[in-house]
């Protein structure tokens, strides 16, 4: 199934400051969310449920890595929703 991405503005701050100033981590991003769009099994996302947050509705939010192994890891996280089809983006952020 193909997914439409939706972003949160705190996601998409995080993504255009990256790409300012971290053009590797910025590529990877845009590959982790080209998977997301495309292929959301693919075992490199490493895909699960984060159950210290929840969407603004009380979805679900899950995590997927944009690195691994990495010291200080960048992970998106986000939700499905909120239409058929569609994930938001609510957080891109290193690993801590």
């Amino acid at each position: 199934m193909q997914f439409t991405l939706k972003m949160t503005l705190e996601a998409r701050q995080a993504i255009d400051a990256l790409a300012n100033t971290d053009r590797a981590r910025y590529r990877k991003i845009l590959k982790t969310l080209g998977l997301m769009q495309t292929n959301m099994r693919h075992p490199g996302l490493h895909t699960h449920e984060y159950f210290a947050l929840k969407g603004p509705n009380g979805e679900k939010v899950f995590e997927a890595y944009v690195e691994n192994k990495t010291p200080a890891a960048y992970r998106v996280f986000w939700f499905y929703g909120p239409g058929q089809g569609e994930i938001t983006i609510i957080s891109v952020t290193s690993h801590a």
